[in-house]
């Protein structure tokens, strides 16, 4: 009989590898929570309406890559292909319009897209995101572009880059479309079949199009900055404003117009380079128009989703760096010589996780060596020996493993030292 095997395009996580996916939710989650986030957690699906009207019918996942179906009472049901609109529905259903603005929160947790797998792409893959309703400040939108800049720095991350744009508002816009099919319908037997397509129905996705002819054409065209209303270029002035007084350097970049149709005025890319072709770490803009879409009131409102699996990837590499790796060490493992040891080692270990500490022990019976052995590739802190001389002295020999550094320690003031 035939192996069962993972449906393409999702992947196992291993128990040796969450250590960095880890990391990084509690960095997301530190990062959040310094800045006045919590969060929130929507269902993995929606009816389908959510995203056909809130995400856009013409863009790519409406048309594409959503897992749609009937349920058993006949409704389309749809599995959340990303998180901004089920956080729009929930601020409009549960009237959290209604509480102090803006409404601050964030999310982490799995989207659905049905598309050919990638580095770094997957049908079923992880997204952190945050979502800031109620207010139209530009430091807003500056403080959700250093949110994610911080993320990444604080996981060890520097090379990467900012992009960053405007696609203007409901006033503007029009005018910039108009030019757009202009200027492209006099080259339109060399655009791309989706193109073509979308000239019709949204050109600014022409923009961002990965086709290499499709690109050629993207650069020769007029920037939206030209086009921008009043409102537009002082809105994006204040958020390069704000942007500079945080010391956060980005880049001017008018093929990025982000690929929903939900987006107004500041859209931005994050981008490094270790991830190839599919450079982009994360990205967002503000979505002004989003809750009214769905049937609420004028919310402005702006934020980010990013990939977990695409920044485990570019972190991974890193841990070939001995400093990040050792930064990634933690807990305790209890080495045992012996049936008194680890008596004693199972009540000390159960001391130690009532502490908070992360503590374990060996269960296998293994040598002293291959305990040591073993601990290091869990990639544990601290090893603390007890053997038969320890017993009788009534300590624990405690071992840095990054340093390597020894020292004795009495039982009775095991755990407060190793707190």
């Amino acid at each position: 009989m035939a192996i069962i095997r993972a449906p393409r395009g999702t992947i196992d996580v291993f128990p040796e590898e969450p250590k960095i996916w880890i990391q990084l939710e509690q960095t997301v989650r530190s990062v959040c929570h310094s800045a006045g986030y919590t969060e929130i957690r929507t269902p993995i699906f929606e009816h389908t309406e959510l995203f056909t009207r809130g995400v856009g019918e013409s863009t790519d996942i409406v048309e594409k890559e959503m897992y749609t179906f009937r349920d058993k009472g006949d409704r389309s049901i749809t599995l959340r292909p990303e998180g901004t609109a089920p956080v729009v529905r929930a601020y409009l259903e549960h009237k959290m319009w209604a509480a102090p603005q803006p409404v601050k929160v964030y999310y982490i947790g799995p989207m659905f897209r049905y598309e050919r797998p990638q580095m770094g792409r997957l049908r079923q893959h992880t997204q952190f995101g945050v979502e800031a309703l109620g207010s139209s400040s530009p430091a807003l939108d500056a403080e959700v572009i250093s949110l994610l800049i911080s993320v990444y720095q604080s996981m060890g991350l520097e090379e990467f880059t900012v992009r960053l744009n405007s696609i203007g508002c409901p006033e503007c816009r029009p005018r910039y479309k108009e030019t757009l099919v202009k200027l492209l319908s006099k080259h339109l037997d060399e655009l791309c079949i989706d193109c073509k397509s979308r000239l019709e129905r949204n050109p600014l996705r022409v923009l961002d199009c990965k086709n290499e002819r499709c690109a050629v054409f993207a650069k020769k065209l007029p920037p939206f900055f030209d086009y921008l209303c009043g409102d537009c270029k002082e809105h994006f002035k204040g958020v390069t404003t704000y942007l500079e007084a945080l010391r956060l350097s980005y880049e001017l970049d008018p093929t990025i117009v982000r690929g929903l149709d939900y987006y107004t005025k500041t859209v931005f890319e994050v981008m490094h380079s270790g991830l190839g072709a599919q450079n982009v770490l994360g990205g967002g803009g503000r979505y002004d128009g989003l809750a009214e879409e769905l049937g609420g009131v004028p919310t402005p409102a702006v934020g980010f989703a990013a990939g977990i699996e695409r920044a485990v990837q570019v972190l991974q590499n890193l841990a070939n760096d001995k400093s990040y790796e050792n930064n990634g060490r933690t807990g305790v493992f209890i080495i045992t010589i012996g049936d008194e040891a680890r008596l004693k080692a199972i009540h000390l270990t159960h001391l130690l996780r009532k502490h908070g500490v992360p503590a374990d022990i060996d269960y296998l019976g293994r040598s002293l060596r291959a305990q040591m052995k073993y601990a290091d590739k869990q990639g544990i802190q601290t090893v603390a020996i007890i053997g038969e001389d320890e017993l009788k002295g009534g300590y624990a020999v405690v071992r840095d493993m990054v340093t390597g550094e020894q020292t004795q320690i009495e039982f009775d003031n095991l755990v407060e030292a190793l707190r």
